[in-house]
């Protein structure tokens, strides 16, 4: 697999994504899009239903199978550690393969990281889904790295002044996927029960799991 690319750096890479200031679309892309336009032409398939798809898979489908790699993280310590030192390898052993080479990083008491691409949208959709429109957007994509703390604090995350912020640049041959810290108060609970715990907004960086009170609520 190839280096973590260290954090903070900016990169010069040739990208498969759309990019803000242009049109540069990949060849998938390019069929995808025609292939949705002429299905909502002929009255095959209506935009509301798309749009509801396309939600579905960001926020409930795709999160779920990052869910499912953190809580087996969190219970089985073997695991956690092929995570850490191979995560393309451990992620598709739990049937998630994408063909992407991943990298897990992980919080700590005194270390917070942060997920963003500043050139585009590359993101660790094997786990996460679909990206928000949020992460796609210019003003996430350069305070992320100007700013992280404030970038943090908009989302309702402050954190401790004494936390180290690590922001990671993904790029389209690496994507980065925070390992969330297990919350306090969850001994005794199994990897289903932990999974339900684990927001997207936690893998990515600008959030935190779900307490079992707020898991209830």
């Amino acid at each position: 697999m190839p280096p973590a690319r260290p954090p903070h750096a900016h990169h010069d890479h040739d990208h498969d994504h759309d990019h803000d200031g242009g049109t540069q679309l990949s060849e998938i892309d390019l069929r995808v899009r025609a292939l949705e336009s002429v299905l909502v032409e002929k009255g095959y398939v209506h935009p509301a239903t798309l749009d509801a798809l396309i939600e579905t898979y960001e926020k409930k489908i795709g999160p779920r199978n990052g869910a499912h790699v953190v809580a087996r993280a969190w219970t089985d310590p073997a695991y956690r550690e092929w995570l850490l030192s191979d995560a393309t390898a451990a992620i598709a052993a739990l049937g998630y393969p994408g063909g992407q080479s991943m990298v897990a990083v992980a919080n700590t008491p005194t270390e917070h990281n942060l997920i963003v691409c500043t050139l585009c949208s590359c993101y660790p959709w094997p786990v996460l889904g679909l990206p928000p429109v949020w992460y796609k957007s210019a003003p996430y994509r350069s305070r992320a790295v100007l700013d992280p703390r404030g970038v943090l604090k908009d989302f309702g995350l402050d954190l401790p002044p004494g936390t180290q912020i690590k922001v990671w640049d993904s790029t389209a041959e690496i994507r980065y996927f925070v390992l969330p810290e297990r919350p306090e108060g969850t001994d005794g609970m199994d990897e289903a029960a932990l999974a339900r715990l684990v927001t997207r907004d936690s893998m990515i960086g600008v959030g935190l799991p779900l307490t079992p009170a707020q898991a209830a609520q």
